[in-house]
């Protein structure tokens, strides 16, 4: 198990711990945990979906990167699939706090790069800020989308961010995680190209159209 997750995992009751150990004692564990996984874990411990990510959440938390501002946010969302994808958030040194990426964004864009099609929750510690709450508007879950917050009642990303503003009011119909291939071509054949390329002909860049990977 990393170290980073020492500190947390000791803190989590024993029948998760014994549940999750064997997973996250791989030397690749990838911060996610698959349908299979998932359902063997809630199984053993008598947890519902919601409940299992909530108490994931010190996990997350614990991947985040803050030099600047000292506050670890961590993040759970669960894709259409009943994958469980960890996010946490990010900031660098020398870089605007704009260019921080928050745990809900980390969030996302994990499940996105694994192949999840849709989202239909994220558990956070703390309520999303506005920025976040925009950002999962881009989602094709959009407001239907389940906010889950630790002390709070479940509720959906409308109404988090009411007489919202999205793609569908510029008339943009692919949405952020829909199936899509932007058809750019190279007539290289060196891995690195290719796999660069693949990840151009995925990015959503509905705005700019400044497609790239």
């Amino acid at each position: 198990m990393h170290t980073r997750f020492h500190t947390a995992f000791s803190q989590l009751p024993a029948s998760l711990q014994s549940a999750l150990q064997p997973y996250m004692d791989t030397p690749d564990f990838p911060a996610m945990f698959d349908l299979s996984q998932v359902e063997a874990i809630k199984q053993r411990c008598g947890l519902d979906d919601d409940a299992l990510a909530f108490a994931l959440l010190p996990l997350a938390a614990t991947c985040s990167l803050t030099p600047i501002s000292h506050f670890n946010v961590g993040a759970i969302a669960r894709g259409v699939s009943g994958n469980l994808y960890f996010g946490a958030n990010m900031e660098f040194h020398g870089a605007p706090m704009q260019q921080t990426i928050h745990a809900e964004q980390c969030a996302v864009t994990h499940a996105w790069l694994r192949g999840e099609r849709s989202l239909a929750s994220i558990t956070v510690n703390y309520t999303p800020c506005g920025h976040c709450r925009q950002f999962m508007n881009e989602l094709n879950s959009g407001g239907e989308l389940q906010i889950r917050l630790p002390g709070r009642d479940a509720a959906t990303l409308a109404d988090y961010l009411p007489d919202a503003f999205g793609p569908r009011d510029l008339a943009i119909s692919t949405l952020l995680m829909d199936p899509v291939d932007h058809g750019f071509q190279l007539s290289l054949n060196d891995p690195l190209d290719q796999a660069a390329l693949n990840a151009a002909n995925r990015s959503h860049a509905p705005y700019s159209n400044a497609h790239s990977a």
